[in-house]
């Protein structure tokens, strides 16, 4: 070890190092859908052959949401896919086909719902015709996330299929090249699974599929945009420095297509199809994210310590409704109370129980208003603190990542975070930068 550069970092440094290498490994992006923190989640669509007639077949389609703590806002999803040969839709219950198509080769004869090569079929609204409902349809094409909302993670519907040959022809089957119409996402092809089972008459009663199909969609982030769209200030009881939101996390105000509006001033008017969300009108920030969260670490007791956490809006068009933040922080194995907030550990490996989703309490403040005197929401948490992990130095008391409706927020860098006043953390001089790209190589020879 005497010719390594660690040999000359004191142990007040070795923490801030530490702390640092765990930091970059949350930095450095992912060139492909996997987050860190929902290793195992995706979107699931589930084709079931239910019968199979004389020139049609009834399907059974099914759109579930296995992610942790993203969800599917409106516009909502628009399912769409390939048929591999002349496929049609005769009928449709719990959604509908956006197109019609070209039904020439039908004329004289009832139209089927949909010709199109590659359809695309949206969730109906709720309050729906009941005779076009089936269980588990028309909520606009939202999908809760799965620790959020068991109930309204999934959706369904169904339709009778069959060919647009004159003659009948062979019927189509299983489709391909699947897409949910939503920016980030991307499935796979389908692959056969065991058939879907289904229970009847209050669970006295099982029938089964005849054929069940699997589509696996899986999220990637920095497909969705090419920007973050949330970012995050620090502040501690203990340091008058409040740790603004990066420069530029989200955009840079006055670079050309940058908009955003000043203090002041009214948005401009919208129009805006329905079928399309709007586009984000912030105000002026030198951070021009339309979300921000601050964590301030509030107070600091014999056993226990406090922190309170606020998420702004800054949007000025636009609502968020069943809201979530995911917070990455060592010491939320040992969170005692959360005040205004619900609270559910997500534990994405096992016993690391360092990562936990904050969200609203219906009918209170699970709507994040736009931007405005109301364009907030904030809780309290008191913490226990661990006499073998516990310290406010080097930025121990700080989350590691914050996500805010499963979107990376962009964090202030480590040696940026408030300090403590005290003599002896001023001593602790920042490490040479070489020192730092040597340590961040070392991390990544080490898990490469």
């Amino acid at each position: 070890m005497d010719g390594s550069p660690l040999r000359h970092i004191g142990k007040r440094s070795m923490g801030f190092v530490l702390i640092l290498m765990s930091w970059l490994l949350f930095l450095v992006p992912s060139t492909d859908a996997y987050d860190p923190l929902d290793p195992r989640g995706n979107v699931t669509i589930k084709w079931d052959l239910m019968q199979d007639n004389d020139g049609t077949q009834d399907v059974r389609v099914s759109i579930f949401n296995y992610q942790l703590f993203r969800h599917v806002e409106p516009p909502g999803w628009k399912l769409s896919w390939i048929w591999p040969g002349n496929g049609v839709i005769w009928d449709i219950w719990g959604a509908e086909a956006t197109e019609q198509g070209n039904c020439s080769a039908f004329r004289g004869r009832q139209l089927p719902h949909s010709c199109e090569k590659k359809p695309v079929i949206v969730d109906l609204l709720p309050g729906a015709p009941y005779n076009k409902q089936v269980a588990n349809c028309c909520k606009g094409g939202v999908l809760t996330s799965l620790s959020q909302d068991q109930a309204k993670f999934g959706a369904s519907f169904q339709m009778n299929i069959g060919s647009s040959s004159v003659n009948g022809g062979p019927i189509p089957g299983v489709p391909a090249n699947f897409s949910l119409g939503l920016p980030g996402y991307t499935c796979g092809d389908p692959f056969k699974v065991p058939p879907s089972k289904f229970i009847e008459d209050q669970g006295r009663r099982r029938t089964q599929a005849l054929g069940t199909w699997n589509v696996t969609c899986s999220y990637s982030q920095f497909r969705a945009s090419v920007s973050p769209t949330c970012c995050v200030s620090l502040s501690a009881f203990y340091n008058d420095t409040i740790v603004h939101c990066p420069k530029c996390s989200c955009s840079c105000l006055g670079q050309p297509g940058a908009k955003c509006v000043k203090p002041g001033e009214l948005p401009p008017v919208l129009q805006v199809q329905q079928d399309q969300e709007p586009e984000p009108v912030v105000l002026c920030t030198h951070h021009m994210c339309p979300i921000r969260v601050h964590w301030h670490v509030k107070l600091s007791y014999t056993q226990y310590w406090r922190v309170k956490l606020t998420v702004t809006n800054l949007n000025l068009v636009k609502n968020y409704s069943q809201w979530n933040l995911v917070v990455l922080h060592p010491n939320l194995r040992n969170i005692t109370q959360v005040f205004s907030f619900n609270y559910k550990p997500l534990n994405p490996y096992g016993q690391i129980n360092d990562t936990g989703m904050f969200y609203g309490i219906q009918y209170y403040n699970d709507m994040l208003l736009q931007s405005g005197e109301s364009g907030n929401v904030q809780t309290e948490l008191l913490l226990r603190k661990d006499p073998g992990l516990f310290t406010f130095r080097n930025g121990w008391a700080f989350p590691r990542k914050v996500s805010f409706n499963g979107e990376d927020c962009v964090m202030p860098l480590p040696d940026e975070f408030p300090r403590l006043p005290n003599a002896d953390q001023l001593e602790a001089q920042p490490l040479p930068i070489s020192i730092v790209i040597l340590l961040s190589f070392i991390v990544y020879s080490m898990i490469a």
